[in-house]
C-alpha cells in the first residue's frame, strides 16, 4: 500500500476567487479546471447519491494543489466538513496503488468509507473518514491512464509556465 502523499486538497466556497487567491498568494499556476464534472455510481455512506463539483488543479513541488467546490447541497464528504459558503483544508490524496486493497485496509482499520464515485473518464476516488485522526479526510484513487495523464500535464504546465493564461478549462 502507498501512503506516500501526492495531492493536498482544499475545499472552496468561489473556485474562480480561489484560483486568484492562491496565485496571488503563493504565485501558483496555471490551473487546469474541470466544471461540473460528469461523475457515475455516486455514493455516500454507502447509499446513491447525487453531487455536482467542480475542482481546479495546479502543482507546488512534489504535491498537486486541488481546489474542490460542491455546487448543490447532498450529502457528500465535502458537505460533512464544511457549509457552502466555508473553505479549508480538506484531504490529501495518496499515491497511486490497488484502490480496492488500499481502501480494505483503511476500513480494516476503523476508517469509514464516505464518498466515492467514477468519472466518465473512468477514474474515480474513495474518500476516506481520518478527520477525527488527522483532521481531514484521505482519498484513495481509482486510478487509469486518464488520471496519469492529469497529473503529467499538471505537473508540465507548472514547470513550464510563462505566467500567462492562469486557468486552463478542461
Amino acid at each position: 500500500m502507498s501512503d506516500r502523499i501526492i495531492q493536498n486538497a482544499y475545499y472552496v466556497a468561489d473556485l474562480d476567487l480561489a484560483i486568484t487567491r492562491f496565485h496571488d498568494l503563493w504565485d501558483l499556476g496555471p490551473f487546469f479546471i474541470r466544471r461540473h464534472i460528469a461523475l457515475e455510481n455516486v455514493l455516500y455512506r454507502g447509499e446513491p447519491a447525487a453531487l455536482d463539483i467542480s475542482a481546479a488543479y495546479t502543482q507546488a513541488g512534489d504535491i498537486m494543489i486541488e481546489l474542490v467546490t460542491q455546487h448543490n447541497d447532498a450529502p457528500s464528504i465535502f458537505r460533512d466538513r464544511f457549509a457552502a459558503h466555508e473553505s479549508g483544508f480538506h484531504h490529501v490524496a495518496l499515491d497511486f496503488g490497488d484502490h480496492d486493497s488500499q481502501v480494505e485496509s483503511f476500513n480494516n482499520r476503523g476508517f469509514d468509507s464516505i464518498t466515492s464515485f467514477k468519472t466518465s473518464e473512468g477514474r474515480g476516488a474513495t474518500y476516506l473518514d481520518t478527520f477525527e485522526l488527522l483532521g481531514h479526510a484521505t482519498e484513495i484513487y481509482i486510478v487509469n491512464d486518464s488520471l496519469k495523464q492529469l497529473y503529467s500535464d499538471v505537473r508540465h504546465a507548472s514547470e513550464t509556465w510563462d505566467g500567462r493564461e492562469l486557468i486552463r478549462e478542461r
